[in-house]
């Protein structure tokens, strides 16, 4: 049967006097029923309904939905500061709701990004009434998870999402000039100031954006991250999590790096899901690949079942599922494991004739060594005038794989082809590229793509990773996104290598300065060379199934 579903509005005031508003979905039948939480800065009428069912659909379930604007945001009242409040205001909201009518008291949380930044802060001090949260796509440490990616800020993420937080925040004030302005500003990034990553345009209309701070707080030693990072405010919280990723979300690593923390000392299930979804939208076409009707968006009824299980006590299928399911692109299936324990791996080692940045014959990925190969280097020249664009993968917009022979045809481009697999070859984890370099700058940045390429020479990006080197003459360590993809027989693999991936990190002047100390004219030419053979150390290690 279903049933009809009332929403009304209410008001609730923060310990400091500011008042939070709120949407209440229910059903009709005053029965005593659990409370589902979520806490988003978007417009609460949103409620997260670009990757989840709307509220009606989860109180037409046996819920009271409660999704709150949060302070600064929506119609709450008071200044909106990135993750600033929400500690405090996720307690006092908690609390708040033990007197909702009707509820037996109980709470979970949902949510993705943000809203689920916002469960993790809301549990640090522990509130009794809170049983459970299903965190999705979030950072574990703001600043390794999030702002940046091995040391390179990343750009489109970050100044993308400043600029429609500023804009909403201008939209609030009515302040339409500002709004209009950055409203065309979102749709035109990148922007070309005099310091390319500090753009005029929001350093004017919103100087106090947390945008300016991450730039600023190039280090991980700061105490700022340490201040707002889940990382250092969570040891000792123990809550049942279902936590929720994506093989191209630009914030895998956060929801791998909380699973394993918890996993590590809860007493409570964990359970990890990852399917290939970028950010949003969670669909089984993602960049141009369609992984087929098993990679549908099933988070909806699998929530479903963790709250009926930790919030009404009862049996659901999901109490007998192994913990982790893990959707294996290629093979386009789920895989269900206990952990992510993974102790095979095998390796492939990079040769060329010094040619592998013109022909896409002359680069090998091989797993024989012999004598015969040869240990001529190959050069990367990166000119800032054109740099190495980003397409897909999980630090651009819009995400996922995509087809990339006329990148790899580029020049500045180094490119390593196996020959096709005799087997099918099944890759989980966090594939790593070790890499001898000399550069004429005292820092450069390196981007590392791993690719199948089929028969007809298609070339399909499938996970990789970035870096910011900050010394002329040393061994570099790439860690790729984590993934799950079986490459079929007849296939081969490919690594590309490159000095840039703009827009979604910034170019590297070669200078040794950071975006907000680089000015657009001070860039230069900068010459890296990689010492190719096993004799240097270069190679990939890829985590096997």
């Amino acid at each position: 049967m279903t049933l009809s579903i009332e929403k009304s509005s209410a008001s609730m005031y923060t310990r400091d006097g500011i008042r939070l508003d709120a949407d209440i979905y229910r059903p009709d039948n005053r029965e005593k029923l659990p409370i589902l939480l979520m806490r988003q800065p978007y417009g609460r009428s949103i409620a997260s309904t670009v990757v989840y069912a709307h509220p009606i659909w989860y109180a037409q379930q046996g819920y009271i939905v409660v999704i709150q604007d949060v302070r600064g945001r929506g119609t709450s009242e008071g200044e909106f500061n990135l993750f600033a409040h929400e500690r405090d205001d996720g307690w006092d909201t908690l609390n708040w709701l033990m007197d909702i009518p009707d509820s037996t008291g109980e709470v979970g949380m949902y949510g993705f990004s943000y809203q689920g930044m916002t469960q993790l802060y809301a549990a640090i001090d522990r509130p009794p009434n809170l049983k459970t949260i299903c965190p999705a796509m979030i950072a574990y440490d703001l600043y390794t998870d999030w702002a940046y990616e091995n040391g390179a800020f990343c750009l489109q993420a970050n100044l993308g999402w400043a600029i429609q937080l500023s804009a909403e925040t201008a939209r609030l004030k009515g302040d339409e000039v500002s709004y209009q302005k950055l409203y065309g500003a979102a749709r035109n990034l990148p922007l070309y100031d005099l310091i390319p990553a500090s753009p005029s345009l929001l350093t004017g209309i919103d100087p106090h954006s947390f945008y300016h701070q991450w730039l600023r707080c190039y280090s991980g030693t700061e105490s700022y991250w340490a201040q707002l990072s889940p990382k250092n405010l969570l040891q000792g919280v123990d809550l049942p999590m279902l936590h929720l990723g994506g093989w191209f979300d630009p914030y895998l690593r956060g929801t791998l790096n909380l699973y394993r923390h918890m996993k590590d000392f809860s007493v409570h299930p964990q359970h990890l899901i990852i399917g290939p979804w970028s950010h949003l939208p969670w669909s089984p076409t993602v960049g141009s690949k369609d992984y087929g009707v098993k990679a549908v968006n099933g988070i909806d009824n699998i929530q479903l079942q963790w709250f009926d299980r930790f919030l009404k006590g009862k049996y659901t299928p999901i109490r007998e599922q192994k913990s982790v399911a893990l959707f294996e692109m290629g093979s386009n299936d789920w895989r269900y494991k206990d952990d992510l324990t993974n102790n095979q791996e095998i390796t492939f080692y990079l040769n060329s004739n010094g040619l592998a940045h013109l022909r896409e014959d002359d680069g090998i990925l091989t797993q024989f060594l012999s004598e015969s190969l040869s240990s001529v280097p190959d050069i990367i020249v990166h000119d800032p005038w054109r740099p190495v664009p980003s397409s897909g993968g999980h630090n651009s917009y819009p995400g996922g794989a995509f087809e990339r022979a006329t990148l790899d045809n580029r020049s500045d481009v180094l490119t390593y082809t196996s020959a096709p697999l005799e087997n099918d070859l099944s890759i989980l984890g966090i594939v790593r590229v070790y890499c001898n370099c000399e550069a004429d700058a005292v820092s450069y940045d390196l981007c590392a793509v791993l690719s199948e390429v089929s028969p007809d020479r298609k070339v399909y990006n499938f996970t990789q990773g970035y870096i910011r080197v900050n010394s002329p003459h040393s061994p570099v360590i790439i860690p790729l996104q984590a993934t799950s993809i079986r490459i079929a027989a007849g296939q081969r693999l490919r690594l590309s290598l490159a000095a840039s991936c703009f827009p979604a990190h910034p170019v590297n002047p070669g200078t040794g300065n950071y975006p907000h100390q680089t000015q657009l004219i001070e860039a230069q030419i900068i010459t890296i060379k990689i010492k190719c053979q096993a004799v240097h150390g270069t190679k990939i290690i890829l985590p096997t199934a």
